[in-house]
């Protein structure tokens, strides 16, 4: 009897029509994954009758729920699918600009993008959005390079820094200039959200068996950003129900992607307006609350119930100067941008993630013989500052992915 071997395993998802209802065949996405737990699980109840033989006689089992997570390496485009549901929101386009005169001004490490007529904060460009100048008579070293808008400075002026580290050249106007924002974005909304459901499929085919969990739902996501090594992120999933059979019930999915992982070595994480080259870890968790109760004459509970999506985080800091430590003291509210690539080109993939409105709770220092550390844990808050036709979204969180579809 053959005995099951990870490498050998196949993690694919789609998402559902109606909650915990096993969506067709086809059209499902198989995901890469560093571990995948998901699992049945079920309460249980003893029998407590006293009994004269002074032995348990009865154990029985109860409602059902799935369980686990699927833990991977942090890479564009590959976990799409989970940021969205755990979002409530679909990743969106932003417009391409097209038409513009541009002129580049500055002397670095930022720089200005600056047009002659319309308006950044109408056609969507926020703080934290990844550009490209990608049509004119531009530079070499100005065109197609991912630049990291850390500010919409104003209707025609944007601030940003090449997310490679590569020098901008100024220069402009330039004529009939396109400006495009690279991939999709997507955030927590405030109204029009979306409660998506899917069926995820373990296939152990030297087994062979298939194990098919109904009703799933990201309950949190948890990015873990060190100074050295791949980024990764954790989705912790509820579900409602498992479904089993010999053969694979996903037989035609859709491919793993194939981009790079990303290393927070690659790219730039700005924090109050300031650049931090003195960080030493940060975690961001996005945890969307469920709840789902009994139901009498059933084993499944019937739904899962949305609740708060809660925003937290921790960073590690060498301890530098008293900025961050009196912005906790003082109870100030910063904006963190922190955007990631998958190597050091001009046109590399990224993601870029903005939290508009923090809060510090804490600056513990340790005490050690090398750099003193500062421990600050972070509450993301409602922005609201933010919306359409302004720099940044209502919003405790904002993502952009260059391979989100």
């Amino acid at each position: 009897m053959p005995i099951a071997v990870g490498s050998f395993k196949q993690v694919a998802i789609k998402v559902e029509s109606t909650y915990g209802t096993i969506p067709t065949a086809t059209g499902a996405q198989l995901l890469r994954r560093m571990t995948s737990t998901v699992d049945l699980a079920k309460e249980t109840y003893a029998s407590n009758e006293l009994r004269t033989d002074f032995q348990i006689a009865d154990f029985r089992h109860g409602v059902r729920s799935v369980q686990g997570s699927l833990n991977g390496e942090l890479s564009p485009g590959t976990y799409r699918d989970f940021f969205s549901y755990a979002l409530k929101r679909d990743f969106t386009v932003v417009t391409a600009i097209t038409g513009a005169s541009i002129t580049i001004a500055g002397t670095g490490p930022t720089w200005t993008v600056t047009r002659a007529a319309g308006s950044w904060l109408t056609d969507g460009i926020k703080n934290g959005a990844v550009i490209r100048l990608s049509v004119g008579t531009f530079n070499a070293a100005n065109i197609n390079k991912n630049l990291l808008v850390l500010d919409v400075t104003s209707a025609t002026a944007l601030t940003v820094i090449p997310l490679n580290g590569v020098a901008l050249v100024a220069e402009g106007p330039i004529a009939s200039a396109t400006i495009t924002p690279i991939g999709r974005n997507t955030f927590v909304p405030t109204t029009g959200h979306t409660d998506r459901s899917f069926t995820i499929e373990h296939w152990f085919p030297d087994v062979p068996t298939s194990e098919r969990y109904l009703g799933c739902k990201i309950s949190k996501v948890g990015l873990q950003l060190p100074p050295t090594g791949i980024a990764t992120a954790a989705f912790e999933i509820q579900g409602q129900n498992v479904a089993t059979g010999i053969a694979q019930y996903f037989t035609t999915p859709t491919a793993v992607t194939t981009s790079a992982p990303l290393a927070a070595v690659n790219g730039v994480l700005r924090l109050g307006g300031v650049t931090l080259a003195t960080v030493t870890g940060l975690t961001i968790d996005v945890a969307p609350a469920y709840t789902g109760e009994a139901v009498v004459g059933s084993n499944n509970r019937p739904a899962l119930f949305a609740g708060m999506v809660n925003v937290t985080g921790q960073m590690t800091v060498f301890f530098e100067d008293g900025v961050l430590r009196d912005a906790f003291y003082n109870e100030s509210e910063l904006e963190l941008i922190a955007a990631f690539t998958t190597d050091n080109t001009a046109t590399a993939d990224f993601i870029s993630i903005a939290l508009p409105r923090i809060k510090l709770g804490g600056a513990n220092k340790d005490d050690v013989m090398s750099g003193i550390k500062a421990t600050i844990p972070f509450q993301a808050l409602l922005n609201n500052a933010g919306g359409s036709g302004v720099k940044t979204e209502r919003t405790t969180f904002w993502m952009q992915d260059s391979l989100a579809t």
